[in-house]
């Protein structure tokens, strides 16, 4: 496939890079290609990580060598359908965007030139497309973030975030899974949990899949937080296809 390069990473892993800029489209191959690999696998694959631009292959070079493997994962390529076709899901988040968990949702709303309510209605109003996991267990990079939202980091990041902080750091806004340190404009918090060590899967998302985020009010939050801590809530899912993917 044009445009696409096998990068050797050690002794037991290859990158498959299929672009060097972050966009939907190259985002849809790395996904095709993983879930290719997960549908039909290859002998001595041990694990695929996806990333916003490339998929890390990890293999055993006792079962299959590199050079192989590139082989079998070009055939792989050369039959990649028409990645608009795909379908994808999208994940209702519900999100309490008030002052007792959005302390920057004021710094945020003023720096954009609007009041709380357009900061709240153009947050939630967009699907955000899931490009890769990572820094912490179940932390979703997303894309899709309205430019008139974007803001800065704090420029001393906090020593501890609570979990379900939903913010916004420069041009992405994503939800902090368990309690850390940080560096993002606080909006808003979930009561779900996107990363449950306890939960089968424990993370509620993939690569490839989209969040909603969905207003609710104080009451709401409390109610369903109640249902997350006795394994009672499930987030709502919803297909999407087509030109939406």
């Amino acid at each position: 496939m044009e445009g696409v390069r096998f990068l050797l990473c050690g002794d037991c892993a290859l990158t498959v890079e299929f672009g060097n800029e972050i966009s939907s489209e190259i985002n849809s191959r790395v996904k095709w290609l993983f879930d290719s690999l997960c549908r039909k696998p290859v002998k001595g694959v041990r694990e695929c990580v996806p990333t916003f631009r490339s998929l890390a292959v990890y293999y055993d070079p006792c079962v299959i060598s590199f050079d192989k493997l590139e082989r079998k994962i070009k055939k792989r390529l050369d039959g990649m359908s028409d990645t608009a076709a795909q379908s994808a899901r999208v994940i209702k988040i519900p999100v309490c965007y008030c002052e007792q968990f959005g302390e920057d949702l004021a710094f945020v709303a003023k720096h954009a030139g609007m009041s709380t309510d357009e900061v709240i209605r153009l947050h939630s109003g967009t699907d955000y497309l899931i490009y890769m996991l990572g820094f912490l267990p179940g932390f979703a990079y997303l894309g899709g973030l309205d430019k008139r939202l974007v803001t800065p980091r704090l420029e001393s990041p906090r020593t501890l975030i609570p979990q379900g902080s939903v913010g916004i750091g420069g041009e992405q806004t994503g939800i902090y899974p368990i309690a850390s340190p940080g560096g993002w404009q606080l909006i808003g918090r979930t009561p779900v949990r996107p990363y449950d060590a306890k939960r089968q899967p424990p993370i509620l998302y993939n690569a490839g899949d989209y969040i909603r985020f969905v207003p609710i009010s104080l009451e709401e939050y409390s109610r369903i937080e109640a249902l997350v801590k006795n394994g009672e809530y499930e987030c709502e899912w919803e297909e999407l296809r087509g030109e939406c993917v």
